[in-house]
């Protein structure tokens, strides 16, 4: 799914970088691209040499915000990176050489130019032309380790549980990201520069309205760090607050190293008559190793503590494991928690780092026994294998392992007898999962793209008997879930992306089996529509986005003739929202 151009370049200019300076290393080939660029030659005064010139499309059209790359000659290794104005021009200083020169930008297929010589007061101007992705016609599309895990992971900034090219958000619950800084042996430091977005949404549930504005920047600190803040004020009924920070750093060039803290404002929790507010506090350091090539490890630990009206904690490692067998084939595995109730609304990528943007949290979510509010315990262990069939397709099995501890169900309950009142409440879930998952993802174009899974396995359901008897509210069963996939990307700006789920009306999945492979887990028909705004000659980018979830309004739940339970969460929403980049 797109949720913003800028998402995906980072991404896919890791992906074409060691696609197109490593193949050329190990195959001795260069990848020629037509129309061939053309170039100029004029002296400066000066010790460096100068590249710059103009990206457009095939219709000549500039394209904002390509980015352009330069690297040592037959490797990887990158030297210099520069972003291309909105009228498509960029500028970039080097030292005397041979290098590979290299255009991307989202959407489309990257030009790479291969001994490329810059000389001592040179000027070269360059007229890039890049053609939209997906239609075949270009030799980065038919080469068959187009979407290779291998040089993924010599790119190194995607996350280990993804192999498509960022069209699909991820939760932080689930997935660990991989991310190296450049080489501080590069010749020319890479240019970084501050990036920021601000959002203005608002929508409306079955819980309720909710208006808000998230935010984000990332900073830049030294040649091999960045700091990232980033918070979310809003207001109306569970609606959240909260702030977080993450720092990173690379003390070698196989490291990368996360420190993440936040807290959260809940919302007021009934105690003995009097409301207390709820909110919590996490933290989170990771170190993510590649060990040597194709071998990734990833470990870590998370902490997370209530405050205010509860004091509850949990502390619990993270770990993650990815090896390429061949440039095809990946097998990962990973342990991870989530101490978080939370549905992505959101998710933003920022240079190496990621926001996740998340719903209003749900008191109504939260157990609580003998007046203390519980904390999510729970825990997913998988291990699975991603396989390349072809230049368009791949196919991912996973097997899991699941762990529910102090999980709250927001339920309501509807009588069907005269006199009993509606009435809310909050279930315990316990007790685990275990299951498999298959998912499909295949490009039918350079505008459609289509994925589609299954999943099986044993789990937990709604007991018959708990409209009658609320202790007994879960009981171990069977499961089966399927969801169905259809995005198209326009040259418009236009994005739009539907989604299908069905799962048994009786199933409460206290993970999702699809988690991490798609960022709408609601039942029923959800419709998402991105479109691009001008920009009216500012320096930004700007989208508006159209979020409907649940179209239906379906829900699970289980009856009976003296009364109906239902899930009081994923019901219907429509979100609409303004984000600007900058």
């Amino acid at each position: 799914m797109g949720f913003g151009r800028g998402k995906g370049i980072t991404k896919l200019l890791t992906i074409f970088v060691a696609l197109g300076g490593v193949y050329s290393a190990f195959a001795g080939t260069p990848v020629p691209e037509k129309p061939a660029p053309e170039t100029t030659g004029s002296v400066k005064a000066g010790t460096y040499g100068i590249i710059k010139g103009v990206v457009r499309d095939k219709r000549g059209k500039p394209i904002s915000r390509a980015t352009v790359a330069v690297f040592k000659l037959g490797t990887s290794k990158l030297l210099r990176q520069v972003t291309a104005t909105k009228s498509g021009k960029f500028f970039a200083k080097i030292v005397p050489g041979t290098y590979t020169v290299l255009a991307v930008a989202q959407g489309f297929n990257p030009v790479t130019l291969n001994k490329v010589r810059v000389k001592r007061s040179s000027e070269l101007v360059y007229g890039f032309r890049l053609e939209r992705a997906g239609r075949g016609n270009t030799l980065p599309e038919k080469r068959a380790d187009r979407k290779s895990s291998k040089w993924a992971i010599r790119a190194a900034r995607r996350s280990i549980y993804q192999i498509d090219e960022g069209k699909t958000p991820v939760s932080e619950d689930t997935v660990a990201t991989l991310d190296v800084a450049p080489d501080s042996n590069s010749i020319d430091k890479v240019e970084r520069k501050s990036t920021s977005v601000i959002e203005s949404f608002a929508g409306t549930s079955k819980r309720g309205a909710v208006q808000g504005i998230n935010f984000a920047t990332l900073r830049p600190v030294g040649e091999s760090s960045e700091l990232l803040v980033a918070g979310q004020v809003s207001r109306g009924r569970n609606a959240g607050n909260r702030l977080e920070t993450e720092f990173s750093f690379s003390p070698g060039k196989d490291h990368r190293i996360k420190l993440r803290g936040s807290v959260s404002q809940i919302g007021s929790i009934l105690n003995e008559e009097n409301k207390d507010e709820l909110s919590q506090v996490s933290f989170r350091a990771t170190d993510q190793w590649k060990v040597k090539e194709g071998i990734v490890l990833l470990f870590g630990v998370d902490y997370s503590r209530f405050i205010g009206a509860g004091d509850a904690s949990s502390i619990a490692p993270r770990i993650g494991v990815q090896y390429d067998l061949d440039s095809k084939t990946r097998l990962r595995s990973a342990y991870t928690t989530r101490t978080e109730e939370r549905s992505w609304s959101k998710v933003i990528a920022l240079e190496s780092s990621q926001v996740l943007f998340a719903e209003p949290t749900a008191v109504d979510d939260i157990s609580v026994v003998e007046g203390e509010p519980q904390m999510n315990r729970s825990s997913r262990f998988e291990i699975g294998v991603e396989r390349v069939l072809d230049n368009r397709t791949n196919l991912e099995a996973n097997l899991f392992l699941d762990t529910v501890k102090g999980r709250g169900v927001g339920i309501d309950r509807m009588p069907f007898e005269a006199g009993d009142a509606f009435s809310r409440f909050v279930g315990r879930q316990e007790g685990g999962a275990t299951g498999m998952r298959v998912v499909l993802n295949r490009r039918l174009g350079g505008v459609f793209s289509t994925s589609g899974g299954y999943a099986f396995g044993t789990g937990q359901e709604f007991s018959d008997k708990a409209v009658t008897d609320p202790a007994s509210l879960f009981k171990d069963g069977l499961f089966q879930s399927v969801f169905g996939r259809l995005s198209a990307d326009f040259a418009t700006g236009t994005s739009v992306s539907t989604v299908f789920r069905f799962s048994p009306d009786a199933t409460v999945f206290a993970i999702d089996p699809f988690e991490g492979r798609l960022a709408i887990y609601d039942p029923g028909l959800s419709v998402l529509v991105t479109q691009e705004l001008p920009s009216w000659g500012l320096p930004i980018d700007a989208e508006a986005t159209l979020d409907a979830r649940n179209v239906f309004d379906f829900n699970g739940g289980v009856g009976r003739d003296k009364g109906a339970l239902t899930l009081s969460s994923q019901r219907r929403m429509v979100r609409g929202s303004i984000l600007v980049r900058f």
